[in-house]
């Protein structure tokens, strides 16, 4: 059974960091190529890609609105996702996910964006970015 646990959330001060964790376990993929990406969700709004990381390469991704502020890295050996935040701002308040994708690019060119790329997810950790 896969199962994926973040952690690392919080109340942050605006201009602050936070470091988001996602331990991964019980993966039984054939193929080497997976996906793991952090999605959020604040309330009222849809759930967002915000980063993700493909395995088979390397790549990163990362949506317009965090580019230069957050960082995505992993420890294989830990099966460990880390999602290092800076320069936080209040409308990064939200709940945070990560989740695995076990066959990325089936949903086109923005494939790491899609909520229905995705197989397997955590329950999430709240970001609070407040004053």
């Amino acid at each position: 059974e896969v199962q994926l646990v973040e952690s690392g959330g919080g109340l942050v001060q605006p201009g602050g960091s936070l470091r988001l964790s996602c331990a991964a376990s019980g993966f039984t993929f054939d193929r080497d190529d997976y996906a793991i990406g952090w999605f959020r969700q604040a309330p009222g709004k849809e759930r967002e890609g915000v980063s993700a990381i493909r395995f088979s390469d390397g790549s990163t991704y990362y949506v317009d609105s965090v580019k230069g502020r957050f960082t995505i890295s992993s420890d294989n050996a830990k099966k460990t996702v880390y999602l290092q935040m800076s320069s936080l701002k209040a409308e990064d308040t939200a709940v945070y996910y990560c989740a695995v994708d076990s066959y990325p690019g089936r949903y086109g060119r923005n494939w790491w964006q899609e909520v229905y790329e995705y197989d397997y997810w955590g329950q999430g950790t709240q970001v609070t970015v407040s004053s």
